[in-house]
């Protein structure tokens, strides 16, 4: 039980030492709080920003590059790069504006928007995360596939595949992509789930103080 509740226990009460707690009070507490889980989150983009960069520098040695060169992809990974990262640094953005917001919000119906702004950005940031990952995935799979199905006629005619065997083919991408968008989805759960629901939790408790 955080400061907040053992505040809201004592909301109204009419007995013992404890002294009633005006509006502004509890305002002012769910305030606090709603402060801090809009920085963290603010923060947490800022220290996965920083984490994928590094893995990007980490992996993205000479051999790489080579390989994609190899593939015709350069051009292509080059571009994705930018785009994620100009989408990304959009998102930051906007943390970084809900942090202000909540920051100089002094009434509670202002804070609720924000609040709802707030979850509303994170969401929208989760979705583009799982979709821009699984139409790379999928692009860039079948782009390879199709090239190295028409590299070797001659090697690919030894095999063809027939209408059941491309349904098994694509019956197998599709269980292995979803569960690799689901644990990318389980990591962003994780990661920004609790600070949500402590969110709808300030959201709740604001709506019943304007009533």
């Amino acid at each position: 039980m955080d400061e907040l509740d053992l505040l809201k226990k004592d909301w109204n009460k009419q007995q013992g030492n404890y002294p009633k707690l005006s509006f502004d009070q509890i305002y002012k507490m769910i305030w606090k709080r709603s402060h801090s889980i809009v920085k963290w989150i603010f923060y947490i983009s800022l220290i996965e920003l920083l984490a994928g960069t590094i893995i990007n520098i980490i992996f993205s040695g000479d051999k790489y590059w080579e390989d994609l060169e190899k593939n015709n992809l350069e051009e292509f990974i080059t571009i994705l790069y930018i785009v994620s990262y100009a989408i990304t640094f959009y998102f930051i953005y906007r943390f970084y504006k809900n942090y202000r917001r909540i920051s100089t919000t002094d009434d509670a119906a202002t804070l609720m928007k924000n609040i709802l702004r707030t979850r509303r950005t994170v969401k929208f940031y989760i979705g583009y995360v799982l979709i821009s990952t699984g139409i790379t995935v999928v692009g860039i799979s079948a782009y390879m596939i199709l090239k190295h199905s028409n590299k070797d006629i001659e090697s690919a005619s030894k095999y063809v595949f027939d209408t059941v065997d491309w349904l098994k083919f694509i019956g197998v991408s599709v269980l292995v992509l979803a569960v690799f968008l689901g644990l990318i989805w389980l990591f962003y759960r994780l990661l920004y789930g609790i600070l949500l629901k402590r969110l709808k939790k300030n959201y709740v408790e604001l709506k019943k103080l304007e009533m």
